[in-house]
């Protein structure tokens, strides 16, 4: 353990006592999100991407172990396990080292090297591997053997570079020499598979396509794949045969004879039946492996972006899930997102619909004093805000991007919550709440169905999923959740909670009415000390007798709190409503052996704004009008819009005509951007000029850079990297389109009418 820790701090530039202290508390429970808030001594202030780094880089080097462990037992039931060996075994710090130590004793298959040796042709093989001067066909007939089946001196010779082959293929200096090459020199080589080309045309740029393995960008990785296992494209991802069978020559041949000519036919036999097959899957699991956390490390960025949208809070809202020909869903909901009442109207079918539909909307504004209306953004979504927005009533209208909306509505949890109402209703009712509190609902939907993200479907899914749940949980518990108000979906993403305890919650709320105070909670069934512990800081009770329940200062440093109000000589209530006497403070006299400056300071944040949600304050948003659909754009038109999703090689923006535009990274700013979040994130409201709208193909070019700056040479790139940086950006600007339909995205449930189905078909858009 103590060579882990020493690892993991190395590995993250930390000190060991930081690393230390951070696995004995994962070990002893806690979450990622209460180490980071509530033990920052013991850390040393370590943040949440650092503990959950610990945690992972633990979990890799337990399971180099475990194999270790399996390795040296193999070795020992065989009986080939030397202090030498064992010594190399222990000291092997990757995964792919040790495997390379292990493959030549590793039990293996028949191969032409196993028949070759019991045939009794090794020592032929070691004799002509030490590339004496001989007369190699002297040496060969003394081991024709016909009952072996070696009938003459060429089979004998042929046998015994099946041999070097092997050793040389299994040969630990050269197999790591091979896979730095690999990793330097391979390029990607695609080709469209015969016959295919119609059938492939969503990977035209890929028909005939090559570029280095090292530099290829995640998303272009990830399309040759997809496009490999769809079989529309053949991908080899290899060096030079030449330049490496040179390389394995220079390591393995010493002499020029006779001996030394059967080593160099071993060695291109050797390279091309077995290493360079051996390489190339690793060099396509490594490739493939940093791509996945690229692209998982995008789609966590995106999720979180997205998760901390601005809320509106707690308002009476109307929503209403536009439709043409099936209408428009609309659904009340009071202040605590419950449903009121539901209806259908048909402002687009003719006049006398459209009365009957401006009555409807006017008179449930009226009943139930609507102070905001949500829009869905997909199809009729701006032709209803037009027509909302002509009744000129009194109240915020919004449109709100309604990916997995759909989803939800079909899901056994909005069976659940609304059994009596079908899917239409129950997306609807998802709308208004995503505007009242993004993120209390979109914890209800699988995050690789929000429509953020680039091939999410491709990537590792276990490392996703965690990368996701890690995600969630740390915006749950920034944002903090109210009790008594919480769904079970979002209490099961607290610290220390889960799904099973956040049940019990919710049958123990609805048994005995709310909750009055944190200490409370401990009546919970099986909601114990150490659950209490993680938990009872996130979560906030509002208007709660102690006035600290309904802060982030968790119940063990109540009594401090308590101390500093007494010293002062106020109630904490006073102390919480009156920054003057915070202000008189003296931190120092409150630090101790168990509290520091850290949390002292973070307490004093709560007292100043007890309770604080840290996301942006929601500011209504409109699309232009007149621009409803992709025919209404004009080059050049200035507008308004929403980032909807972000990727390496640019950001999706929504301009309210059902279609999202691209503004690729080379266009999102007037100085070179490496990363496109560093201009942008999800949700914020931007300035595009269109610039390129093909209608046929449904791509809109988008450009965030402002007219009349022109770059100074200081400006340009600033090397020759940094210019082909430039053009390789130029080259993904054909990146498809992000809301075109993938007939190859995971199927979801059908639902019940025309518009829906449309909706379901954009929300399995993916990035090519």
């Amino acid at each position: 353990m103590t060579d882990h820790i020493h690892r993991i701090a190395s590995t993250l530039t930390i000190n060991n006592k930081q690393v230390s202290a951070t696995l004995s508390l994962l070990n002893e429970g806690a979450t990622v999100p209460f180490i980071s808030r509530y033990r920052k001594e013991l850390t040393g202030s370590l943040d949440e991407v650092q503990i959950a780094a610990i945690r992972d880089l633990a979990q890799q080097l337990k399971e180099l172990d475990k194999r270790r462990e399996a390795i040296l037992k193999s070795l020992t039931e065989l009986e080939k396990l030397t202090p030498e060996l064992e010594k190399k075994i222990n000291e092997a710090e990757t995964m792919t080292i040790l495997e390379d130590i292990y493959l030549p004793y590793k039990p293996k298959r028949k191969t032409k090297a196993s028949v070759a040796r019991e045939k009794g042709l090794e020592p032929l093989a070691l004799r002509l591997f030490a590339q004496s001067r001989i007369d190699i066909t002297d040496e060969a007939e003394a081991y024709i053997n016909a009952e072996k089946g070696v009938d003459n001196a060429e089979q004998a010779l042929a046998g015994a570079r099946d041999i070097i082959a092997e050793m040389i293929s299994e040969d630990v200096e050269a197999r790591t020499k091979m896979r730095k090459f690999f990793e330097q020199k391979a390029t990607y080589k695609t080709v469209v598979a015969k016959g295919k080309e119609a059938e492939a045309i969503k990977y035209k740029d890929y028909f005939e396509w090559e570029e280095s393995a090292k530099s290829a960008p995640s998303h272009r990785v990830l399309a040759m794949l997809r496009g490999e296992d769809e079989g529309l494209l053949k991908l080899d991802v290899l060096p030079p045969d030449e330049d490496a069978i040179q390389l394995l020559e220079k390591h393995f041949i010493s002499a020029n004879n006779a001996a030394s000519g059967q080593v160099e036919l071993a060695i291109i036999d050797g390279y091309k039946r077995l290493l360079r097959p051996a390489m190339e899957t690793e060099l396509r699991a490594l490739i493939k492996q940093k791509a996945d956390e690229e692209a998982i490390r995008v789609f966590a960025a995106n999720a979180r972006q997205l998760l901390m949208a601005a809320p509106l809070g707690q308002k009476n809202v109307m929503a209403i899930d536009p439709g043409f020909r099936t209408g428009c869903k609309v659904v009340c909901l009071d202040r605590q997102g419950s449903l009121l009442e539901n209806t259908t109207i048909y402002p687009h079918t003719g006049q006398g619909n459209v009365k009957d539909a401006e009555w409807k909307i006017t008179q449930l504004c009226e009943k139930y004093e609507i102070e905001a209306i949500a829009i869905g953004n997909g199809t009729a979504g701006r032709e209803t805000e037009t027509f909302v927005r002509n009744l000129k009533l009194s109240v915020t209208l919004v449109m709100v991007n309604e990916s997995g909306a759909s989803i939800y509505s079909a899901s056994p949890l909005a069976r659940e919550e609304f059994p009596d109402h079908d899917v239409t209703v129950r997306g609807a009712i998802s709308i208004g709440r995503r505007l009242m509190d993004p993120l209390a609902e979109l914890v209800k939907i699988e995050p690789k169905s929000i429509g953020v993200g680039q091939y999410q479907h491709d990537v590792d899914q276990n490392k996703l999923q965690q990368s996701l749940d890690d995600t969630v949980m740390s915006c749950v518990n920034a944002v903090g959740v109210e009790l008594n108000t919480a769904s079970k979906q979002i209490l099961a993403y607290v610290s220390g909670l889960g799904e099973s305890l956040a049940q019990n919650i919710i049958n123990y709320r609805n048994k005995n009415g709310a909750f009055k105070n944190r200490e409370s909670l401990k009546k919970v069934p099986r909601l114990g000390d150490k659950a209490f512990e993680q938990a009872a800081g996130f979560l906030r009770i509002r208007n709660a007798e102690q006035p600290l329940d309904s802060s982030g200062v968790h119940p063990e440093r109540y009594d401090l709190v308590n101390r500093m109000a007494k010293d002062l000589g106020v109630s904490v209530a006073q102390l919480i409503k009156d920054i003057s006497l915070q202000k008189q403070l003296n931190l120092q006299h409150y630090v101790s052996g168990e509290v520091g400056l850290p949390t002292l300071q973070d307490i004093l944040k709560e007292l100043a704004k007890p309770g604080r949600d840290p996301r942006e304050q929601f500011e209504a948003f409109s699309f232009a009008d007149g621009v409803n659909s992709i025919d209404d754009l004009r080059k050049g038109m200035k507008l308004k819009g929403i980032v909807t999703n972000i990727t390496n090689f640019g950001a999706f923006v929504d301009i309210g005509v059902h279609q999202d535009g691209l503004v690729h990274t080379s266009q999102l700013a007037n100085r070179f951007v490496a990363n496109p979040n560093e201009v942008v994130k999800v949700s914020q409201v931007v300035q595009v000029t269109v610039t390129d709208i093909d209608v046929a193909r449904k791509r809109i070019s988008l450009s965030m850079k402002e007219e009349g700056i022109v770059r100074s040479k200081e400006q340009g790139p600033r090397n020759k990297e940094q210019g082909e940086r430039n053009n390789e950006q130029k080259r993904d600007s054909n990146e498809p389109a992000k809301k075109q339909f993938n007939p190859h995205s995971p199927k979801k449930e059908k639902e019940v009418d025309g518009d829906l189905q449309a909706k379901l078909a954009k929300l399995k858009g993916m990035f090519k």
